[in-house]
């Protein structure tokens, strides 16, 4: 009986102190209520030991993901969430592991360094004006809190939270699978989504080992890259940021795209794969670029087809303009739209690769590529912005014999001496080569192979002979018919009854007609 009258009196008490603090929410003017909410916790300080630090997932203006915050969250998966109650499980695709786990939202573990105890909690707000949306809980913002006594504040301060900090980036880089991204449009920058870049695991197998190269050229460029990726002092030391640039170019199927792929494996980088076409602004790129990693290489592919950047796109919206049933199309309509919409300027790329904000980040590599590199503005690839200039090439011999050793397992054959003759007479790709010396069945030796070869390089070599011939007869007729015109004026000059010499002197012929008159109409008076 005493019991239940105890509970009873309790849930009364809570029940008079909920209506309490809804009366003092809702009447209590906000600047009174500062001012009590501020002396109750001093008042509460007094009695409460516990120092509260809260690391935001975002800080600032949003621009970026705290470090801070992903440290503290690779450091929790891997050491507290043994401890936790609550768990979030993420399947990641291609890894080594079946699940991620990590603390649920509100959960709470403890941890212990160096006999210290401290408390981790994971929370999450919603602001209070919430709007309906298609897309719920679109600005949530979640942070963790990290709470201990105040006679540890020193410890915590100085040693613990540098311990967390170091371990969460070192689990990371254990744990790191490499990515490919490619930016969204910015319309999925917000929602549920809420990400500027999409990614996959990175999974190509190229190497400089087996890229179509010569030796030398592929030494000197493993060379400067490891350069690069150990040179952060000395980057600091000249005052540049820690980036570099490099373009590749040459005809298509030399290998341009597979020479990033071996750069990319070559230094264990990310790769981010940037359309220009689904950037609106200067606005947009920049805060693309912003996201983007250290250890990460940047690649803008056929640069020279993308935009306002070489005037093709101005040539491109001229055409579109002159076509009267194109624009009464309404999906036409839509697509020449988006293609107004983006407005990336030639000064705006240049400034986020070699500007003040190429610095927002390190350890950073930029690469174009074309298959014109005579169409680009030379102020995009100088010096400096593009630091290294690759020629992608057709394939010489020694390039040949890295594909032999990659597609049919040999290092030598008598057809060797062949090929190498072929080679020094045509041109050829190296994505030509490959295919010929594919194996296409089970039963296709190496020999056949190099046969295949064989008969393209031929054919290709009779194919460049014939367009030759072509091209020197056709500039012959055009030679001949350029003389005839000129006999042909010379002819009717004569019948005039004036000298060629008569004509350069006076400069008139009979009525007094100008030569140029005679050379354009063909006759005199």
């Amino acid at each position: 009986m005493f019991s239940g009258e105890m509970f009873t009196g309790f849930g009364s008490a809570i029940g008079g102190l909920v209506v309490i603090w809804a009366m003092f929410q809702q009447y209590i003017p906000p600047q009174l209520r500062d001012h009590v909410e501020r002396y109750t916790r001093k008042l509460v300080s007094l009695f409460y030991p516990y120092i509260e630090i809260v690391f935001p997932e975002f800080a600032g203006e949003k621009l970026k993901r705290s470090e801070a915050y992903s440290a503290i969250q690779n450091y929790l998966k891997e050491n507290a969430t043994a401890r936790a109650k609550r768990l979030k499980a993420d399947a990641i695709k291609d890894s080594t592991q079946s699940l991620i786990l990590s603390m649920d939202d509100h959960e709470e573990v403890t941890d212990v360094f160096k006999g210290v105890k401290v408390r981790w909690s994971s929370n999450k707000t919603t602001p209070k004006n919430a709007s309906i949306s298609f897309y719920p809980m679109t600005e949530d913002r979640r942070f963790y809190r990290l709470t201990f006594h105040r006679r540890h504040r020193k410890f915590i301060t100085e040693s613990y939270v540098k311990h967390i900090l170091t371990e969460g980036k070192a689990i990371a880089m254990k744990n790191r699978q490499r990515k490919l991204y490619t930016n969204n449009p910015s319309q999925n920058w917000f929602g549920y989504k809420r990400t500027k870049w999409s990614h996959v695991v990175f999974e190509h197998p190229a190497t400089f080992e087996t890229l179509a190269m010569e030796p030398n050229k592929k030494r000197e460029i493993m060379n400067d890259l490891k350069k690069f990726s150990e040179g952060k002092e000395y980057y600091t030391k000249i005052g540049k940021a820690w980036k570099r640039g490099y373009l590749l170019y040459g005809p298509p199927g030399t290998g341009k795209s597979t020479m990033i792929a071996a750069m990319a494996n070559f230094l264990n980088y990310d790769v981010y794969d940037l359309e220009l076409t689904a950037v609106k602004d200067n606005t947009e790129l920049k805060k693309l670029i912003i996201e983007t990693s250290s250890k990460s290489i940047i690649m803008i592919e056929d640069i020279d087809c993308s935009l306002d950047l070489t005037g093709q796109r101005k040539k491109m919206e001229k055409d579109d303009d002159d076509d009267d049933d194109e624009t009464d199309n309404p999906v036409k309509k839509m697509e020449k739209e988006e293609k107004k919409g983006s407005k990336v300027t030639l000064s705006g790329l240049l400034n986020c690769i070699d500007g003040i904000w190429s610095a927002c980040g390190g350890e950073r590599i930029v690469i174009f590529t074309t298959n014109h590199v005579d169409k680009l503005d030379p102020a995009l690839i100088r010096r400096g912005r593009m630091d290294k200039h690759i020629e992608m090439s057709y394939c010489c011999f020694e390039a040949f014999k890295v594909l032999a050793r990659n597609y049919l397992d040999i290092d030598y054959h008598p057809l060797f001496t062949t090929i190498s003759g072929l080679f020094e007479e045509t041109k050829m790709t190296p994505a030509d080569v490959a295919e010929n010396l594919m194996p296409k069945s089970d039963s296709e030796d190496p020999e056949t192979g190099l046969r295949n070869l064989i008969e393209a390089l031929k054919a290709a070599k009779e194919l460049e002979a014939r367009n030759k011939t072509e091209e020197e007869a056709r500039a012959k007729a055009e030679k001949e018919e350029q003389e005839k015109k000129e006999n042909g004026v010379k002819e009717e000059v004569k019948e005039s009854g004036k000298s060629d010499k008569e004509v350069k002197a006076n400069g008139v012929i009979n009525g007094g007609v100008a030569a140029k008159e005679v050379k354009q109409n063909g006759f005199a008076v």
